[in-house]
């Protein structure tokens, strides 16, 4: 699979390098260089087939001029034995594909669980090392330290703000002999972000001490995401006539260029429903538009490494056609007062808890009707992160509690063994470097 950058298509590197050095010289963000037709696979897999199944078919098929067919399922086994999403039907037309279903109710620990094994793999193979640095909270730190735990010549630097280093797992600690370092700074999220963004900036000790991302600046960890699309549907295609819509919460929009790879790699899906924002919204005419494709790539500032926006990727996959932005994504004004009814609205009616990220892709399902899709249509909302994580919040919209799982203990204990530094470049980059000898 070659990657290029979205902002010179004759920088081609491969996955393994795009992986290992994951930010383009031109400040641009990797991409795949070419549509993957893989509908061979994803026509052969139906509801019988297992997500780590379905995940290493995939990686094979995609990977396959780099790695053999024995790594790429071992890469696959190795993050997602015993582990899946789960399809919930709601009603006839609305199906919740929920995405809180590993081992720390994030999101993020499905693709992270896949990259930390890709990167361990691909180091292994190579005959080197990468250390992972991160500015990070909670929920985040929680995910990226148990998918890295143990994992063979990797080392991962958490960077927190004071106070927010929690649920870790002691014996991954290095303290205690693991791979985890904790690092809590005197300041704010913000003031992490910017250290880690100093750092990867200075592109020198970014190569001399071998550091790479673990957020989706990095393909390898955009990638897996692809992988839940196709579950979703191979749990779908023998149930379901007409046409298939994904209603995606925006974020950092990770998840909907996903579901956009996911279609350019053959998968049968008729558009993506998201929450409108400033940077994606509709035209005068009720048309998607990108406000930032207005300014030239080149006239822009490089992409972001400490807290990355995928939109500059979301613009390449419709670089050689605008005009198919306007008729497959769909943003919808959701607005923050609406999130408590919408809420209310989801639980009386089908009896699940959503997040307020799966609330506002509800949003758009509920205000796009048919205006976007006809009634023989089914739509898959796309729920994020456990809505335990805001039990008091959703508790308080509906009058019921989420079940808080058993995963969750201990989630909120302290880390002891931290190493605390002042909020300062020359302390974390000392830092680095006696960490990574």
């Amino acid at each position: 699979m070659k990657l290029v950058s979205t902002r010179n298509a004759d920088l081609a590197v491969s996955f393994g390098n795009a992986v290992l050095d994951c930010i383009p010289l031109d400040g641009g963000l990797y991409v795949p260089a070419k549509e993957e037709d893989l509908r061979p696979w994803i026509m052969y897999m139906d509801e019988s087939t297992s997500f780590a199944s379905i995940a290493g078919t995939l990686t094979a098929a995609l990977l396959k001029d780099e790695f053999s067919p024995v790594v790429t399922e071992r890469i696959a086994a190795t993050a997602f034995t015993g582990l899946s999403p789960e399809l919930r039907q709601l009603d006839d037309n609305v199906w919740s594909l929920e995405l809180y279903h590993g081992p720390t109710g994030c999101h993020k620990d499905f693709a992270l669980l896949w990259f930390a094994s890709a990167l361990s793999h691909i180091c292994t193979i190579q005959d080197r090392s990468a250390t992972v640095l991160a500015a990070t909270g909670g929920m985040t730190g929680r995910s990226m330290a148990t998918a890295f735990a143990g994992k063979p010549r990797l080392k991962t630097i958490l960077v927190y703000p004071k106070g927010a280093a929690a649920g870790l797992d002691a014996a991954s600690l290095a303290s205690n002999g693991g791979n985890i370092w904790p690092v809590e700074i005197e300041g704010t999220l913000q003031d992490a972000q910017r250290l880690v963004r100093d750092i990867y900036n200075d592109r020198r000790l970014v190569e001399e001490r071998g550091l790479t991302l673990a957020n989706t600046m990095n393909i390898g960890r955009l990638l897996p995401h692809v992988f839940s699309y196709m579950y979703a549907f191979t749990r779908l295609r023998k149930r379901v006539g007409g046409d298939i819509f994904y209603a995606v919460p925006s974020g950092n929009y990770g998840n909907l260029v996903a579901g956009l790879y996911s279609w350019k790699f053959s998968l049968p899906v008729n558009g993506f429903l998201t929450d409108a924002t400033a940077a994606l919204s509709c035209d005068m005419s009720g048309k998607c538009e990108c406000r930032d494709s207005s300014i030239p790539l080149l006239s822009r500032g490089p992409a972001d490494p400490a807290s990355p926006s995928n939109l500059e990727r979301l613009e390449q996959v419709f670089a050689v056609n605008p005009m198919m932005l306007r008729g497959f994504v769909f943003p919808v004004e959701v607005a923050d007062s609406s999130i408590p009814e919408l809420t209310r609205q989801a639980y009386k009616k089908y009896g699940v808890f959503l997040d307020p990220h799966a609330a506002r892709a509800y949003g758009a399902v509920v205000a796009a009707g048919n205006r976007v899709y006809a009634d023989e249509g089914t739509v898959v909302l796309v729920s994020k992160d456990h809505p335990a994580f805001e039990a008091d919040t959703i508790a308080g919209y509906t009058g019921a509690r989420p079940e808080v799982p058993d995963l969750f203990r201990g989630f909120n204990e302290s880390v002891r063994a931290l190493t605390r530094i002042g909020a300062e470049r020359g302390a974390l980059e000392a830092l680095v470097k006696e960490i990574t000898g």
